[in-house]
């Protein structure tokens, strides 16, 4: 299969109409599955009616298809054909930060989607993006798009276009090409099915920033106790690894050095993953800035990107700074302890000796 390759500006205008965009939603509508940027990272996309057309995601992915998908779409009107039982919370959180990178989960309507996205649940994840190119993409097409990201499945998330393109082409029909991504880490779910609303995955909408909109949330017990079963997509499979083990790290900065040391004394080639603050007070095989301790949505931003540029690079081992998890910290940590397959190396224990 070939992929094509449509670039078009971020900055679309939502009253013009554009080939690209066109054709795209047109590939959609016959079935295909076709990558799109958002806010967030890329997504790929198919229509969420059509077994035959999300089997497809699965299969571009190498994912197991007993994962819910999140529906992508481009308007409120779009929304009341799709759920039921849309609550006042559910309203607010809408209200407030649609479109964005909040997911929302709601009791299905029956006979709308595939059950290949809602993976056999009463529920289903809807968010509206706020990028411009994918809404174009969602209402030329209208279609719901269920749309995971768009990179092979245990890879990190791609924010570029190219990273699509390193993990997907010839498994995808088309890649419509934004640039980079903003968020750079996937939306929050929450789920408003439930009373309390709950959130299942943090991401580019904080914990602090929904309690302030709607109030009490609680928090789900797989997000603390890898024993429970994850209910969100997304979060059931081991996600955003790099081919060299990767460990997160809680510790001094000498203790870090020392730990560095300790690898390569034992051959390793040590790769550190941290802020600008950390990578200039260390010295690695390799360093790997993902932005500034100060703002961690730069960290966010860079997360994926910087993990994937390990594997450009002879390294053995990954060493990868922690960050406490409130407002973005929690979202980060989330995928730096799925990247790293819950692995830690803390100051005060042995070293870990692969």
């Amino acid at each position: 299969m070939n992929t094509t390759r449509w670039n078009v500006n971020k900055y679309v205008d939502k009253n013009k109409k554009y080939p690209q965009i066109e054709e795209a939603a047109q590939w959609l509508r016959r079935g295909e599955v076709i990558a799109f940027p958002t806010e967030t990272v890329y997504g790929l996309g198919a229509d969420a009616t059509s077994d035959e057309a999300v089997e497809k995601i699965f299969a571009a992915k190498g994912r197991p298809s007993d994962n819910p998908l999140i529906v992508h779409i481009s308007s409120k009107e779009q929304l009341t054909q799709l759920v039921t039982g849309i609550t006042e919370e559910a309203e607010k959180l809408m209200e407030r930060f649609w479109p964005g990178p909040l997911t929302i989960i709601f009791p299905k309507k029956q006979g709308v989607f595939s059950k290949k996205v809602t993976a056999g649940l009463e529920t289903v994840g809807i968010r509206m993006p706020s990028h411009p190119v994918a809404l174009q993409i969602i209402s030329a097409s209208g279609l719901p798009i269920a749309a995971p990201s768009a990179n092979r499945s245990g890879k990190p998330s791609p924010t570029t276009a190219d990273h699509v393109m390193e993990d997907l082409n010839g498994r995808i029909a088309g890649l419509v090409d934004g640039g980079e991504t903003g968020v750079g880490v996937e939306s929050t779910v929450v789920d408003c099915s439930v009373t309390p609303p709950m959130v299942l995955r943090p991401g580019g909408v904080t914990m602090e920033e929904i309690r302030a909109c709607i109030g009490q949330v609680e928090v789900d017990a797989s997000l603390q106790h890898e024993a429970q079963a994850p209910r969100s997509p997304g979060m059931k499979y081991t996600h955003y690894a790099p081919q060299a083990p990767l460990y997160v790290t809680s510790g001094s900065i000498r203790w870090m050095q020392n730990t560095i040391r300790f690898y390569q004394q034992q051959g390793k080639k040590v790769g550190v993953l941290a802020t600008s603050e950390t990578t200039r007070e260390l010295k690695a095989d390799l360093l790997v800035t993902c932005g500034s301790a100060t703002d961690l949505s730069t960290v966010a931003h860079f997360l994926y990107q910087s993990i994937r540029s390990f594997d450009h690079h002879d390294i053995d081992l990954i060493l990868a700074e922690s960050y406490e998890p409130r407002g973005m910290g929690a979202a980060i940590m989330n995928r730096l302890e799925k990247a790293a397959g819950h692995k830690w190396l803390k100051e005060g224990q042995e070293p870990v000796v692969e």
